[in-house]
Formats: structure tokens, C-alpha cells, sequence
């Protein structure tokens, strides 16, 4: 692969999974705008590596706290702040799970559909912005999350499976529409991704059986994790750090702007 298409699906992949303005959109653009062919199955793997590492490393204290949650639910100690926070974030992974058996085949033949990214991109990215400037703030932590707001997080996770949705954008519309303040949505959001991004590699590994082999060298996959990496880390430190100061507005702006360029030149 070229270093430019290397780095520009890294840039995609690193910065529009934690950034609320839809991977999906911006993918189908990759190809239409640029000379660049589809980068395959094994690309894709190492892009989403690559962001995996990435949220794994920013949220490193909280990935240890799953880990311990984990071990306290093994050891039956399912009130432990720890157990609390890994249960909260398995229920919201189940939704999206049954909604991939359930309706994977038909979320793939719209995958690729500018209409339904335009709408979808300008829809959600309303609903974020309202959300944003309506939703209370009575939540500044997630320590105490109940299980059924990790349930509506993970309804709505499921719900992303709509191309152009955007994962982060409609689990932080739903955190800010829960009552939560901007940080502590978007905090949940990204350790939801743990093990989405999770799920998203196996089952992308699994495919590797079923495709022609198009073999990417091992440097060519290394860069592209590296990359997608280095420009996840950069995505969720600016979130994190600003998203209180500067709302979810220029996302969601960002966002209709996006949809309406869909609607106007595809």
C-alpha cells in the first residue's frame, strides 16, 4: 500500500471511531474521492487494532478496573465498584450483539448507500445537539451508574449498526439525553468500545476465511495499527479535554454539513 493511503484510513479509522461524526460516512468517501481501491479485510484488521490499543491505553486505570470487576464477579462479589462497572459495561454490549446476529445481512447492503449515510448523518447529528443543549447534567460520574441506564446505552450501541449513525455520536447523545454530564457520557462511550472493537476483530478475523486472499505485508498492517493508534489516542485526548468546555455542537454542525454534502453530490 502507499504510505498516503496508509495514512489516510488510519486518520479515518483513528479519528471518526471516538469522535462523534460517524466512521462510515467518511469510509464510503475514501475511495470516491481519492484513485485509492478498497484496502481489504486484513487492513481494516489492523485499523481497528490499532484504535482497540488506543482506548485500552487512554482508559488504562478503568480497563484495569474491568479486568478486576471481572475477577470480583468470578469471586461472587458483584457489589464491588470494580464489578459494577464491568457488569454496566456487558450489558451494554449485549444489544449490539444480538442486533449484529440478527440483522448483520441486512445492515451490510446499506453500508454503502450515500442516501441513507446523508440522512442518518444529519438525523443523529440533530439529536445529538438537542440532547446536548437539553439534557441535564445530574450525573457527573459513572461510578454509580444504574443497569438500566447501561441498558439504554447499549440499546442505543445497537442502534449504530446503522451506517452513518456513528457509535460514539448516538451512545453520547443517549448519556447526554440520560442526564449525564458531556465527560461522563463520553467516557462511557469510549469503554463500550472495548468490547465492540473486540467483537468487530474476531468476527473480521473469521472472515478472512470466506474472502480471496489479498495479502497487505506485515510492515504495511503494522503501520496501519500504529497510525490508527497514535490518531485514536489524539482523538479521545481531544474530547475528553474539551468536551466540556465546547459542547457536542461543532460535532453535531459538522455532522449535517456532512449529510447535506451526501445529499447534494451522490
Amino acid at each position: 500500500m502507499l504510505i498516503a493511503h496508509i495514512i489516510l484510513l488510519s486518520l479515518i479509522q483513528g479519528i471518526t471511531e471516538f469522535l462523534p461524526i460517524s466512521s462510515s460516512a467518511h469510509l464510503v468517501l475514501l475511495p470516491i474521492l481519492t484513485t485509492f481501491e478498497d484496502q481489504g479485510i486484513y487492513a481494516d484488521m489492523a485499523a481497528h487494532a490499532g484504535t482497540l490499543v488506543a482506548v485500552v491505553a487512554y482508559f488504562y486505570k478503568d480497563t484495569y478496573q474491568l479486568l478486576i470487576g471481572f475477577k470480583d464477579l468470578l469471586s461472587r462479589r458483584i457489589a464491588t465498584d470494580a464489578a459494577q462497572l464491568f457488569l454496566n459495561v456487558a450489558i451494554a454490549t449485549f444489544p449490539v450483539l444480538i442486533a449484529a446476529l440478527l440483522f448483520k445481512d441486512l445492515i451490510a447492503g446499506m453500508a454503502r448507500n450515500a442516501h441513507v449515510l446523508a440522512i442518518t448523518s444529519i438525523l443523529f447529528g440533530v439529536l445529538l445537539w438537542l440532547s446536548d443543549k437539553y439534557g441535564a447534567k445530574i450525573y457527573a460520574t459513572i461510578k454509580l451508574m444504574k443497569w438500566q441506564h447501561a441498558l439504554f446505552f447499549g440499546l442505543s450501541q445497537a442502534l449504530a449498526m446503522v451506517p452513518g449513525t456513528s457509535r460514539s455520536g448516538i451512545t453520547m447523545t443517549m448519556g447526554r439525553a440520560l442526564g449525564y454530564n458531556r465527560k461522563a457520557a463520553a467516557k462511557f462511550s469510549m469503554l463500550m468500545s472495548i468490547p465492540v472493537l473486540i467483537m468487530v476483530g474476531l468476527y473480521t478475523f473469521l472472515r478472512t476465511a470466506e474472502v480471496d486472499d489479498t495479502i497487505i505485508s506485515l510492515p504495511d498492517l503494522g503501520l496501519i495499527a500504529l497510525f490508527s493508534g497514535l490518531f485514536g489516542l489524539f482523538s479521545i485526548h481531544i474530547l475528553m479535554t474539551w468536551v466540556n468546555k465546547i459542547g457536542f455542537a461543532p460535532f453535531a454542525i459538522y455532522r449535517v454539513l456532512l449529510g447535506v454534502f451526501l445529499l447534494l453530490f451522490f
